[in-house]
């Protein structure tokens, strides 16, 4: 049965000497918003974590595999629902068609039933063999970090060469540099969104729920690189409704969670320079608020 309430929720995270999403147009360097220097990680980098840790969690055995996947044929996995449903995959012309509508409904069902990511971000299914589009009960906004970052740069060597011609050139030396890009220390902050109406579409149940609370708590557990640093979630404050349309405007209970400098901090190097002040007085009826972090 999918979930019959809304849900808002605010995740907090950060990072410290790492790149925690960089911009391929831009060298790699740590994104950032040009006109006020705060850094920003997409909402697609958030979600390839949770992708990552339920993959790990649930081993990706149905009804939790994963679409959207490193290296994966995205239309293959169409075949699959096809098969699954024993629907013909070739048309009049012996060429490979979605069929018809009815058709396209019953392997956009199996996708949604076999894909943890299909049921709960949505996917587009319609290339190649026709499994439909999804619009996904779970949003994400890009993360932003609560004050201005200064991305840095580092000369790094490594001390080898890749082919012997670089050898014979460097005499030797087998020496090859490279860059480095870090954010000494970001505190960022991301919106979310949970849509029951979309979950009744999708099949998004209870039991999907709580496998998300427990993705934003633990991915960056499983997501350890020298690239990124050292990223933490530091909280996932959830304000659950009463009802499937909501009891309240999301901006008006995201606006409770406050992160803020410490005074006298002037340049941040980790959490405990900042405090989250977190209004749970006189919230708006049938809104309640769980602390999965924090």
């Amino acid at each position: 049965m999918s979930i019959q309430n809304r849900y808002d929720f605010v995740l907090l995270f950060d990072v410290k000497d790492g790149n925690p999403n960089g911009d391929p147009d831009a060298g790699n360097l740590p994104r950032v918003d040009a006109e006020t220097g705060r850094g920003l990680v997409t909402d697609v980098s958030l979600k390839r974590k949770v992708r990552n840790y339920v993959g790990i969690v649930k081993a990706e055995q149905p009804p939790f595999e994963i679409y959207v996947k490193e290296k994966a044929i995205l239309n293959k996995q169409h075949e699959r629902a096809y098969v699954a449903e024993g629907i013909s995959l070739a048309g009049e012309d012996g060429k490979r068609k979605g069929g018809g509508q009815e058709n396209v409904d019953k392997a956009r069902r199996w996708m949604c039933g076999n894909f943890y990511d299909v049921r709960t971000f949505g996917a587009v299914m319609s290339t190649g063999v026709n499994c439909g589009q999804v619009r996904g009960p779970v949003q994400l906004t890009f993360a932003r970090s609560v004050d201005p970052i200064v991305a840095q740069e580092h000369s790094i060597t490594r001390m080898a060469v890749a082919t012997e011609a670089e050898a014979a050139k460097q005499e030797g030396d087998n020496r090859t540099m490279g860059r480095k890009h870090t954010v000494p220390y970001g505190l960022y902050v991301s919106h979310g969104f949970v849509s029951s109406h979309l979950a009744a579409q999708t099949g998004f149940s209870e039991d999907d729920l709580e496998l998300l609370w427990a993705s934003l708590a633990n991915m960056f557990e499983h997501d350890r690189s020298a690239a990124r640093g050292e990223m933490s979630t530091r909280g996932v404050y959830v304000f659950k409704h009463d009802s499937q349309l909501g009891n309240a405007h999301a901006h008006s209970l995201f606006a409770r969670v406050q992160p803020k400098l410490k005074d006298g901090v002037t340049v941040p190097r980790d959490f405990s320079d900042y405090s989250v002040s977190v209004d749970e007085s006189n919230l708006p009826s049938g809104v309640t608020l769980n602390k999965i972090v924090g």
